[in-house]
């Protein structure tokens, strides 16, 4: 069976509107004759190229009868995945998923393994930043949260009353995980120093 036919059969079992890679099609082939499979099912309108290296059947949505627009995290992701990369959320995020700050991203943006980039999807636009491996322990994680949030807080934000809050809410084995991680000094300090009882 070609390379093309093998391709296309599969295709046709997946599910419509959900992004994959093309990476997934890798032992069928060769990078050439992938690239060709997929580039002639973008022309004949089977496939739709999402992002670069990624594609999906396309998707009517039943509200607007116009094409479904995948996720640009979604997207991330299945990029990440591909490329071996590990994703983070960015401190911000974490800050406001720990219920500290209600501020939200005006531009999406992840920590990443990766080199420094940004997705685009249709109008939406993902930032990856490439950071130390340090900030990315745990990642996708409450442990990997707490981690990315306290880095972003900083030495001066880290107060003892916030270590308190976002530890209280941890259990026993998250916070031995959290404890065990590399971390600045200030860092280790902030969450080792013993509560200071309040008058």
């Amino acid at each position: 069976m070609s390379v093309a036919k093998a391709i296309s059969n599969r295709i046709k079992r997946m599910q419509k509107g959900r992004p994959f890679s093309r990476v997934i099609f890798a032992q069928l082939g060769s990078r050439a004759a992938i690239d060709k499979a997929l580039s002639s099912l973008v022309k004949s309108g089977s496939l739709e190229r999402v992002a670069r290296g990624v594609y999906m059947r396309p998707k009517m949505s039943l509200y607007t009868g116009g094409r479904v627009r995948p996720n640009p995290l979604a997207i991330m992701m299945i990029l990440a995945k591909a490329n071996g990369e590990t994703i983070q959320i960015h401190g911000a995020e974490a800050v406001r998923r720990l219920g500290l700050s209600t501020q939200m991203q005006v531009l999406p943006t992840y920590y990443t393994s990766g080199t420094t980039r940004e997705i685009k999807v249709g109008n939406a636009v993902v930032r990856l930043r490439h950071v130390e491996s340090a900030r990315l322990q745990y990642a996708g994680t409450k442990v990997g949260t707490v981690l990315t949030a306290f880095y972003y807080l900083g030495k001066q934000g880290l107060s003892a009353q916030i270590v308190s809050i976002i530890t209280n809410a941890m259990s026993s084995e998250e916070l031995r995980k959290l404890k065990a991680c590399r971390m600045p000094v200030w860092m280790r300090s902030a969450l080792c120093s013993p509560p200071r009882n309040a008058h």
